[in-house]
């Protein structure tokens, strides 16, 4: 069963951003279904639709994790679960 979730990285644009999160995500058997990313003005925005079924790690270890890389990185890395996601964006 496919566990969808949302990753979102903003911040200022350098080498490596996209590399790193997808590092991670590879190493930690999380499927990368549908991506999104632009940079304006020299701030980087990316958002990603994976599945962590496969994930050995709890949702929030991954969270924590992310978020540790986006600090190692320089970005803000936020993991919300899809169906949140859905819930706080909807008009």
């Amino acid at each position: 069963m496919m566990k969808k979730t949302v990753i979102t990285v903003v911040g200022k644009d350098r080498v490596g951003i996209i590399a790193k999160v997808c590092t991670y995500l590879a190493n930690n058997k999380v499927n990368i279904l549908d991506i999104s990313q632009t940079i304006v003005q020299g701030f980087f925005n990316m958002m990603m639709i994976v599945d962590i079924h496969d994930a050995e790690k709890d949702f929030n270890v991954i969270q924590e994790e992310l978020g540790q890389v986006g600090e190692e990185t320089g970005v803000i890395i936020k993991l919300q679960r899809e169906d949140i996601f859905d819930s706080m964006h909807r008009l």
